[in-house]
Formats: structure tokens, C-alpha cells, sequence
């Protein structure tokens, strides 16, 4: 608004004092200033005020003397004289006539016809009218506004230009918006204002009368505003309109400046104010300007950023102009860039620079106080031109590329800012476009170089500008554009939009001038380790570089070793740990298996020794799982990586044994006595507790557990760990008092060498010791599993045994391995100990079943017998796992050799592969199926059980419950082999409170979860048979064994009638403990085989046959009545054919195969009272009579009972 550039505006001091009510301030304003506000001072003496205090009364008089001496005070005072309330109701009835007529001027309420000009009807009219006029002229512009659509125009009005009669018609605008507020909204009448020729001073003046409302009146503007103000002259004017009104209230610019943001409108505004903007206290680091853009383009707004944006392309369109904001802006900020450069050339040279190489470099060194400036400049920069799409000047380029390439201090702001002028190279490689300033760029390329150790150490950073050096290298020779690309964006924090295309000049820089591969290997091993690396070390590090390197086979390519490197580096980390390392040992054990090319076979990277990871367990691996004792030498992450490492390892060369075959390369694996000594599941312990520190480095290890380690992955100590780490042990714990007895490994030993004299003794410190947490109970180990024999006496109390088994499950937790060896040592029979034989972690993988070569008196002592199950179960997962590894190990190779030795012989390479395999399975089902035969043998009474049972009362068995009183007259009529007897005899006295029936729960649910891990185990153990006598107590305390009703009717169809006796004596059981349809149809099948068995078998098989059998038919007529006529006609049939064998040498046959028709065709006419009881008991009795008769005769008797006991059965079921 250059027309209003020769007016005098508000002056700041001026508004602050009438927004204040500064009276005194007031008065020291000169005449002219003065002249500006009187329609609100003479407002403010003449009307009536709010405020009766006396200090107001004073202000007031003061305010009456300074009007005193004016002369347009009497005017003004003409002006409010007048009837306002006449006048708005006119202005009303104009408004309505226009809205009439369309709004065009036609006949006039306010104003009559006029005689002349505006000018001379303003000059030659009273108050009255000149009010009248002012109002018809502002409510004809306000009605154009509203009717425009927001097309801007501009309003020639003779009244607001005319500079004559300016500061009456001003007078008259404030007096007219002051009396009709609600007919002139001050928002509408500022909008209006825009719209005439000196609008920018009426609006000033405007507000400045009326102070309060500064912040309606800019909001309002704001809001009304262009999204692009440059583009539009209206948009110009608006601008410049605001920023004379914050030149008049500097104080609130920061906050129009706020609202212009909010709105995304007028960005030029924006800028000005910025441009305007002069701090109290200026930041010698950043300047107001770099903030605030750099704010708008780095912020988290896009709508902000993309608003913004804008107007840099478009203000980049039209040519140069010096009123241009954007234009002001830009000079703005090379001044600033300017300022900071360097003024003399550097009169050190690092590493002996020629004088030469000096001058002509034109590097000179950058102040330290302008280092954060200057960085905060080259972001803005970068944002400026890959966000918003800055096209640099020439002469913009070269102060760019000046300030990029010199030479910052060696402190933490030095190395960033070498680190974004480095990156903003690579992201506008066209700031470099003469041969001189490639040459800078080199010359300063080769500084960094030479000078990144120095930096490191001087500034004492971890994270340095070398590294990145070589990142961007190693992506360069690996062709891997995109790398950089993410690398540039996230070392500026910005994404920009770069073409692969354009690094192409770098490309060929790097990699054959500054950087080539062998250089960069040979460069990155000498690179030392980042000191105590953790995830809190931003930045790009040398872990960066060596993953590159690794990933791209360059070591291996030019025969780098890196192994130290690597190592070193490792043992050099702590939580929380950077997530860089896990990719890096997975990329070296890759490089370690995997040659570079097949052609060099040979071409790859050294695994980490032995000894160096025994080095790192050490502390851990002595008496203790964990040393206790001060710091340790190496962090708990460094123990966890080398672990991860190791199972990695382990994992991948079983995966890469085919393809390592196929190259005649077979990698060393670790020794099996280098993996005792890791403590794998004290580790594992930990790395659970720091979840949140480690990463995924837990889950990872819980996979290789899984797949390498199984034993250590039982669901139970899972669930034990629970009940050990929980809630309840840790208030345990914390109610333990810290100056407590603490009770050493001898006291221990000597309690337990003392026994049974020292139980309580040994029972306060077994106690005292549950309130230890497992990794404290670590030194008890050896002195608990030592001294476990001593415990097998019959005078040792059970508490003691019970607690002894809690703390070993607790030891369990964190050392299972060692735990396990110590314990099946000292369990050995005493003849072994005399012999000294101490098993190895290797031979109980080999052979699982010597856990159960323990002392006999362990197999009735249930405490120990629990823990003896469950390293018998871990054993023997650990077992397959151990030959699956062997397996692998071994395959491939002996293929291979077969392959070579077989040549020419079609199908035999196969062949051993195949029958491996096969054995493989074989051996371990032999395994498992014998571990479960020997533990249904210990649930066999011993004869010294027997014998206290002959002594004591009978008991009932298992099923007592469900087959009473069948099940005793069973027992009674069982002839032959057939003795029901040996488990449900076999109780001692105390009935089922015995170790004998405890030992047979724990062994029952160890077969349960082994059934159900591998159901063919069970079927295997079936075909295999096992004592009769055990079946009672194996169908009731397995509940998976109804698995077994798959596989019964293929028992069945065994050739061998002893299998087949089984199968039947099994079905009988597990039909009454699982009355199921599909128990039903394989009872029927089974009454089906034994008629056609009938009919084939010779006499002497006929008896061996069917006399263990017969009693079961009474079990399926019990389980399943609908079967009462199959097992009747089955009886009659048995009945008939014996019969029809001794017909001649026995004459009461014929009568019992008449009572037998009777009974299957009246089974009820048996039950008259009394008679059953004379029929049960008669066959027994001629059976004993018959002793030495013929087979037949006593199949005949035994089927006569077999029919009784049916029919008393029905009868009790009724």
C-alpha cells in the first residue's frame, strides 16, 4: 500500500499508552501523534465513566486539558452530538432498500442528491451530514464486499482519498463504528477498509481507537485471508495492512504470526513479521528467521509443510522483485550465511598440508560459536530445496558450498556439522557443478578422512562422521542407492525426494578416487569399538560399517580377518542393547558357513575360538552360575550375545551340511564339553527379566532353545519357574530379615553326614534356604545333590525329602544341566560308587535309560522318585534332539562320499540316507518304549509288599469303585495264567497312603504327557504287552489311554494268541472306564474274533485261549447290556464244543449243556433267592474236584460261572 506511504501511522508508544490508559503517556505525545486518537479521548472525557474512583477523576481532568488546547476537539464534539439512534435507523431502511434494488445505487435515504462532489458536500456540510455521507459511502463498500464472493477490487472513493479532508473522515470512521457498533461489526468495516486507497492508515487508526479489539481485527483479516498472499494484489494489501497494524502493537506479532500458521493463510505475512521481528534478547546461535521456517518445513504439520512449500514455488515463478517477501526472505538468510563464513584462510594444516594445498583450497576453519548456527542454516537449506523446492542462485550455490566444506571445530557440534555438510552433498550433488568446486569437494572429502580419529577422541563422542564415510562407501560399491538415499534422510531428519540417477558422479568419486573396496576393509578393521555400545549411542557407528562390509563379503573377498573385531565388540555392549548386533552375528556366522563365491571354497571368516567364549563365561561357569562377588568382567548382554551367537551357529551349520557336502567343507562344530560349561538356562533366566532392554534377543533365544535344547524348554519348568519367581516367594523374600543366619555349603554337608541325629538341624537350614532365590541357591548345589543317598534311609523324615525336592526344582530353574549329571551321579547303586563311575552330560544324551539305574530304594521313595522322572523325561527329549544333530551332522557327508564312491550305480545314493533315518526312528522308539516298561515294572509290588499285604487285609483295587463285587469273585474264579491279583494285592497295610501308590501317580502322569507327546509310543508299548496284573491300575491312572481303542482291533489280528488275550484282557478294562459308542463296536469286534478263534484253535490253544478270557466277557456285559445275547450265544458255543470233546468221558455234561440253554433262554430264572449262591460256589467246587480232569471239563465249569456271574451282576445293577 505504497499510497499511504507519505501518512503518519500510530507509533507503538502511542497505542501501548491508549491500550494501558496511560495518562501521563498521553500527555507526553506530541500534537500530531496526539491528533490521531482524539475521537477516543474525547469519547472518553465526555461519556459517563464505569470507573468512580478517584485516581480516574484525576486522569480525566488531565485528559480534559491536553483536549483543551486542540481545535479539532470542537468538531469532534459536533459529531457526537448528533441523534445516532435516528441516524442507524435510517442506515437500516437504506440497507433494505438496496438489498431491494440489487444492490445498485439508486435513490439514497442517508444521503440527498447531491449538489457537488463528495469532497465539497463533506467540506461545505454539518455533522449530521457528514456522518450521513461517511456511513452511505462505508455501507455501499461493505455491501460490494459481501457481494464480491471474495474476488478482490478496488474502491475509487473521492472521500477516503482525498488527503485534504483525511483526518476528518477518519474522525468521523471511528466516531460512527464507536456510536453503532452493531450496525458496523469492526471485523466488516476492516475488511472494507482494504478495499479503498489509504485503507492501511484508516484501519490503523481505526483500532488504535479502539484498542481492545487488535486481536478480533487481525484474527478476522487472517481468516478472510488468501492461502497464497503473494499471488494477489489483495492478498499484498491485507499483508501489508497487518503488518503495519503489528508495527503498531509489536508485542502481539508473535501471535498474529501464530494465527497466520493456524490458518494456513497468508505465508508472506508470516515471513514479514518475522522479517520485522527484533527480539529483546537475541539468540546468537539461531536467528528468529531460521526458526520459524525451519519449524514450518521440519515440523509434523504436512498441511503446514505443504502450505508453505507452496509459496516457495510460487514466489520462485515470478521474476526477482525487491518487494517480494520471499525475495526478502532469501537475501535475509544469505546474509546470515554470509556472516558466519570464515574471513581468513586457516593457518593450520592438518597432517603437514603444503602451504600450497592451503591457499588454493580456500578451507579456512569455522568459528565455534557459529557452528549451531551454521548447521541450523545447511538443515534449512536442505528443507528449503528438497521440501519446498528452492531453486539456489549462483550465488546462493557457491556461499553454500563455502560454508559446507570448511573446517569446524573438533567438538559434538563439529562432528554433526561435518555429518549434515556431508549429507547435504550427497543430496544436491548439483551444489558441485565446476571442475574447481569438485575439487574442493574432494580435497575436503579427504580431510574428513584424515581427520575422524581426531575428531572422535577430541570432541569424545562414540558416534563420529567416519563411520558414515565408510556406510556410504561400502553402499556405493555395493551399488545399494537406496541405502544412502534412507541414510541421507535420516541423518538430515527429513524425507527428500532424491533420484538414484543423481549420485552417479558421487558414485565415481567414492569408489575410485577416495574409497575403493579393499581400502574400505582394510580401513573399517583398524576402526576401533564403540566403548560400552547400547541403544542409547545414536548416530551411525562402526557396527554400521563392519554389517556392510560383512553383508557385501568383503572380508572375505580380500581376506580381512574380522573375527577380533567382532569379538571385541561384543564383549564391549551393555543394556539396552542396540539393535544392530543381532543382525551383525547373524551376517558373520553367514559369512563363517557360506563361501563367497564356489569357486573359492575357501573364502571365508574364522569362527570366534573356544577359548575366547570360555573367556567370557568364566566368572559365570565356576562355583557358581553367576559370580555374585563385585562386577563381573563381562555385562550380562555380552554373555547373552555370545550364547546367541553359539546356538546360531550351531543351528545354521545343521541347515548348510547339503550344501557344505556339495563343497567338500565341513565347519568345526563347538564341543559338547564347551556347552557344559554355559550356563544356557540361567542365562535364558536372566534375558527373561530384561525383556525390555534386550529386545527380541530373548525370543530368538527361546527359538534355538526349542530347536537345539528341548530338556530345557519342559512345559512343567515353565510352570515351576512361575511358582519360584512369583509373587508369593517374593514377599517370602523380602520378610526374610538381612541379618539372618546364613548357613555355609559345609554346615550344610556336615548336616547331612550326621543324619538321622541332625534332622532338625539339617530341616532349619533346608528352610532357611527356601527363601533364597534359585541364583542364590547356586553354591548348595553340589552340597544337595552330593549327600541325596544319605537320604534313601527308612528313619529320614519325609518334611526333609519334600523340601529337598523344592529346592531342587528351584535349582532347576537356573542350572539344569549340571544339576541333572550331579544328581543321577550321587544317585548311582552304592556298588557303583565304590567304582567310582561318574556319567557325563554326553553319555545320559546317549543313553537316557541310566537314570533309572539309580538305587533301587529310590523307586519307593516318591520325592526323589519325582525328580529321577523328570530328568528321565528331559533326557529323553534331549536324547532326540542329540541324534537328529548327529544325524545332520554326518548325513550329508557320508552321502556325498557315497555319491562319489557309488557313481554310475543308479538308486544307491538313496539308499543310506533312507535306512539312517529309519534306524534313527528305531532306536528312539526302543528307547522311549523300554524307559516305559521299566517304569510299569517298578509300579509292580516288590514280594516283601506282597508279603505285608498276605498279612494285612485285602484291599480293593482301582476300580473297585466301578467293578464291586465283581471284580472279587473274579479274582476267585481266575484260573491259569491269569492272576488279577498282582496290583490290587499289592498294597501295603496304610491301603492307598503309600509310596508305593504315590510312585505309581508319578509314574502314571509321566506316561500320560508321553502318550499324549507321541501316541505311538503307547501303541508300541501295547503291542509289546506288559504284566496283566498292571492293567487295573494303568487304564485308571492314564487318562490318554483310550487312546488304545484306536489300535485294539489291529492288536486283534496278531498272529499270536498271547497279544490277543492282551488286547481283550485291556478292552474289558477300558470298557468299563470309557463306556463309549466306539468302545461298543470294538467290543463287539472282539466278541466276533473269539467265535472265529473257536472254531479254528486246537484243543490245548481252545483252553489256553478262552480261560483268561472268559472273565472279561462279564466287563463287557456290565459296560454294555445290548451285548448280553452276543456273550450268551458265545458262552453256549464254548459250552457246546467242549462238550462235544469229552461227551464220552464224562456223563454230567449232557446236564450242563441243558442248564446252560436254560440260562441263556431264562437268565432271570436264575436269580431265585438263594439259588444264585449255590451256583456260584457249585462250579468252583467240582473245578477243585476236576483238578487234574481234562481242559474241557474245566472250560465247560468255568463257563457255567462265567454265565452266573453276568447274571449276579445284572441283579446288583438293578
Amino acid at each position: 500500500m505504497a499510497d499511504s506511504a507519505g501518512l503518519q501511522f500510530v507509533s507503538s508508544y502511542a497505542f501501548e499508552a491508549m491500550q494501558k490508559v496511560d495518562v501521563g503517556g498521553l500527555a507526553a505525545l506530541s500534537d500530531p501523534e496526539l491528533r490521531l486518537l482524539l475521537p477516543c479521548l474525547v469519547r472518553m472525557a465526555l461519556c459517563a465513566p464505569a470507573d468512580q474512583s478517584q485516581s480516574w477523576a484525576q486522569d480525566k481532568k488531565l485528559i480534559l486539558r491536553l483536549l483543551s488546547g486542540v481545535e479539532a476537539v470542537n468538531s469532534i464534539v459536533a459529531l457526537l452530538s448528533v441523534d445516532f439512534h435516528a441516524l442507524e435507523q435510517d442506515a437500516r431502511k437504506e440497507q433494505q432498500l438496496r438489498h431491494k434494488a440489487g444492490g445498485s445505487n439508486g435513490e439514497s435515504i442517508l444521503v440527498s442528491q447531491l449538489q457537488h462532489g463528495l469532497t465539497l458536500e463533506f467540506e461545505h456540510s454539518d455533522p449530521l451530514r457528514r456522518l450521513r455521507l461517511t456511513l452511505s459511502e462505508l455501507l455501499a463498500i461493505m455491501n460490494k464486499v459481501v457481494d464480491s464472493n471474495g474476488e478482490f477490487f478496488l474502491k475509487s472513493s473521492e472521500l477516503f482519498e482525498s488527503p485534504v479532508y483525511l483526518d476528518e473522515v477518519a474522525d468521523v470512521l471511528c466516531i460512527l463504528q464507536a456510536e453503532l457498533p452493531s450496525l458496523l461489526p469492526i471485523v466488516d468495516v476492516a475488511e472494507a477498509l482494504l478495499h479503498v486507497r489509504n485503507g492501511d492508515w484508516f484501519l490503523c487508526l481505526l483500532v488504535a481507537n479502539v484498542p481492545d479489539s487488535f486481536n478480533e481485527v487481525c484474527r478476522g483479516l487472517i481468516k478472510n485471508g488468501e492461502r497464497q498472499d503473494e499471488e494477489s494484489v489483495g492478498g499484498r494489501r491485507r499483508t501489508e495492512a497487518l503488518r503495519q497494524l503489528c508495527q503498531m502493537n509489536p508485542s502481539q506479532a508473535l501471535n498474529i504470526r501464530a494465527m497466520v500458521v493456524e490458518e494456513c493463510h497468508l505465508p508472506g505475512l508470516g515471513v514479514a513479521l518475522t522479517l520485522d521481528y527484533r527480539p529483546d534478547t537475541p539468540d546468537e546461535a539461531v536467528s528468529p528467521l531460521v526458526s520459524y521456517v525451519s519449524g514450518l518445513l521440519l515440523g509434523t504439520n504436512s498441511k503446514v509443510r505443504t502450505w508453505f512449500g507452496m509459496f516457495i514455488r510460487n514466489g520462485q515463478q515470478r521474476k526477482r522483485e525487491s518487494s517480494s517477501v520471499l525475495w526478502q526472505m532469501r537475501r535475509q538468510l544469505l546474509l546470515e550465511l554470509v556472516a558466519i563464513l570464515p574471513r581468513s584462510r586457516s593457518t593450520h594444516v592438518p597432517n603437514d598440508g603444503g602451504m600450497e594445498e592451503e591457499v588454493s583450497s580456500g578451507y579456512s576453519g569455522l568459528r565455534e560459536e557459529h557452528v549451531v548456527k551454521a548447521s541450523a542454516l545447511l538443515r534449512l537449506y536442505c528443507a528449503l530445496m528438497g521440501i519446498a523446492g528452492l531453486r539456489p542462485t549462483d550465488e546462493e550455490a557457491e556461499q553454500l558450498l563455502q560454508l559446507m566444506t570448511s573446517r569446524p571445530p573438533a567438538t559434538p557440534a563439529g562432528v554433526r556439522f561435518v555429518s549434515l555438510s556431508f549429507c547435504k552433498l550427497l543430496a544436491f550433488p548439483t551444489l558441485v557443478s565446476t571442475p574447481e568446486q569438485e575439487q574442493l569437494m574432494v580435497m575436503w572429502l579427504s580431510w574428513m578422512i584424515k581427520e575422524e580419529e581426531y575428531f572422535e577422541s577430541a570432541a569424545g563422542v562414540a558416534a563420529s562422521f567416519g563411520e558414515m564415510l565408510l556406510l556410504v562407501a561400502m553402499y556405493f560399491h555395493s551399488n545399494q542407492l537406496s541405502s544412502i538415499i534412507e541414510l541421507v534422510c535420516s541423518t538430515l531428519g527429513m524425507k527428500i525426494a532424491i533420484k538414484p540417477s543423481s549420485l552417479s558422479k558421487m558414485k565415481t568419486i567414492f569408489t575410485q578416487e577416495i574409497f575403493t573396496e579393499q581400502v574400505v576393509t582394510a580401513h573399517a578393521v583398524r576402526v576401533a569399538v564403540t566403548n560400552n555400545l547400547s541403544a542409547n549411542i545414536t548416530g551411525f557407528l562402526p557396527i554400521h560399517c563392519i554389517y556392510q562390509l560383512l553383508r557385501s563379503r568383503a572380508f572375505t573377498k580380500h581376506k580381512v580377518s574380522i573375527k577380533d573385531w567382532i569379538y571385541r565388540q561384543l564383549c564391549e555392549t551393555t543394556t539396552p542393547m542396540h539393535t544392530q548386533l543381532i543382525p551383525l552375528i547373524d551376517a558373520y556366522i553367514n559369512s563363517i558357513l557360506t563361501p563367497a563365491s564356489k569357486a573359492n571354497p575357501e573364502a571365508t571368516n574364522q569362527p570366534i575360538t573356544e577359548q575366547e567364549i570360555l573367556n567370557v563365561f568364566q566368572s559365570s561357569a565356576g562355583q557358581g552360575e553367576a559370580s555374585r562377588g563385585g562386577r563381573q568382567r563381562y555385562s550380562i548382554t555380552t554373555r547373552l550375545l555370545i550364547l546367541y551367537y553359539i546356538l546360531s551357529y550351531e543351528e545354521n551349520l545343521l541347515a548348510s551340511t547339503k550344501q557344505l557336502a556339495l563343497m567338500q567343507k565341513k565347519p568345526k562344530s563347538y564341543s559338547a564339553a564347551l556347552m557344559d560349561q554355559i550356563p544356557i538356562k540361567y542365562l535364558v533366566t536372566q534375558a527373561q527379566g530384561l525383556q525390555q532392554e534386550l529386545g527380541g534377543l530373548h525370543s530368538s533365544l527361546l527359538r534355538l532353545l526349542a530347536t537345539n535344547y528341548p530338556h530345557l524348554c519342559l512345559v512343567e519348568d515353565w510352570v515351576c519357574e512361575e511358582e519360584v519367581t512369583g509373587t508369593l516367594p517374593l514377599l517370602r523374600k523380602m520378610m526374610l530379615p538381612s541379618n539372618t543366619c546364613r548357613y555355609t555349603e559345609s554346615q550344610l554337608h556336615q548336616a547331612f553326614q550326621k543324619l538321622p541325629s541332625s534332622s532338625p538341624r539339617l530341616m532349619r537350614i533346608l528352610e532357611h534356604l527356601t527363601l533364597l532365590s534359585p541364583g542364590d541357591l547356586i553354591p548348595y548345589a553340589e552340597a544337595l545333590t552330593a549327600s541325596m543317598a544319605l537320604l534313601l534311609e527308612p528313619t529320614v523324615p519325609r518334611r526333609i525329602l519334600q523340601t529337598l525336592n523344592k529346592l531342587w526344582m528351584g535349582l532347576n530353574t537356573v542350572m539344569p544341566r549340571r544339576l541333572w549329571v550331579m544328581t543321577v551321579n550321587a544317585l548311582q547303586p552304592s556298588a557303583k560308587l565304590l567304582r567310582q563311575q561318574q556319567y557325563t552330560q554326553n553319555d545320559l544324551m546317549v543313553d537316557p535309560l541310566i537314570m533309572l539305574r539309580c538305587d533301587q530304594r529310590v523307586y519307593r521313595c516318591p520325592p526323589l522318585m519325582d525328580i529321577v522322572l523328570h530328568m528321565l523325561n528331559g533326557y529323553l527329549l534331549a536324547s532326540k534332539a542329540y541324534l537328529h544333530c548327529h544325524l545332520k551332522e554326518t548325513a550329508d557327508f557320508d552321502r556325498q562320499s557315497q555319491t562319489v564312491s557309488n557313481l554310475g550305480v543308479p538308486g544307491q545314493p538313496d539308499t543310506p540316507e533312507v535306512t539312517r533315518e529309519e534306524l534313527k526312528n528305531a532306536l528312539l522308539a526302543a528307547q522311549d518304549s523300554a524307559a516305559v516298561q521299566i517304569l510299569l515294572e517298578v509300579c509292580l509290588p516288590t514280594s516283601e509288599e506282597q508279603r505285608q499285604q498276605q498279612l494285612g487285609a485285602n484291599t480293593e483295587s482301582l476300580l473297585s469303585s466301578i467293578r464291586a463285587p465283581l471284580a472279587g469273585k473274579l479274582k476267585q474264579r481266575s484260573l491259569g495264567p491269569r492272576a488279577r491279583g498282582g496290583v490290587e494285592d499289592g498294597e501295603p497295610e496304610g491301603g492307598l497312603l503309600s509310596d508305593l501308590r504315590e510312585v505309581q501317580c508319578l509314574i502314571c502322569c509321566l506316561l500320560h504327557q508321553m502318550f499324549i507327546a507321541d501316541p505311538n509310543i503307547a501303541k508300541l508299548v501295547h503291542f509289546q504287552g506288559y504284566p496283566q496284573g498292571l492293567l487295573p491300575l494303568t487304564v485308571a491312572g492314564i487318562p490318554s489311554i483310550h487312546i488304545c481303542l484306536d489300535f485294539i482291533p489291529e492288536l486283534l489280528a496278531q498272529p499270536q494268541l498271547e497279544k490277543q488275550i492282551f488286547a481283550i484282557q485291556l478292552l474289558s478294562y477300558l470298557c468299563t472306564q470309557y463306556a463309549l459308542p466306539k468302545s461298543l463296536s470294538v467290543a463287539r469286534l472282539a466278541i466276533s474274533v473269539m467265535g472265529t478263534l473257536l472254531t479254528v484253535l486246537t484243543r490245548a490253544k481252545r483252553f489256553s485261549f478262552f480261560m483268561p478270557i472268559l472273565p472279561c466277557l462279564v466287563a463287557f456285559c456290565q459296560a454294555f447290556p445290548p451285548l448280553y445275547d452276543d456273550v450268551a450265544g458265545l458262552l453256549v458255543q464254548v459250552g457246546q464244543v467242549c462238550a462235544s470233546d469229552v461227551a464220552t468221558k464224562a456223563r454230567d455234561v449232557d446236564p450242563l449243556i441243558a442248564r446252560l440253554h436254560y440260562l441263556k433262554e431264562k437268565p432271570q430264572g436264575g436269580a431265585a433267592p438263594g439259588g444264585g449262591s449255590s451256583k456260584l460256589t457249585l462250579p468252583q467246587r467240582t473245578a477243585e474236584e476236576h483238578g487234574g480232569a481234562d481242559p474241557d471239563v474245566q472250560l465247560c465249569y468255568c463257563v457255567e460261572a462265567t454265565f452266573m456271574d453276568i447274571i449276579s451282576s445284572t441283579l446288583h445293577g438293578l
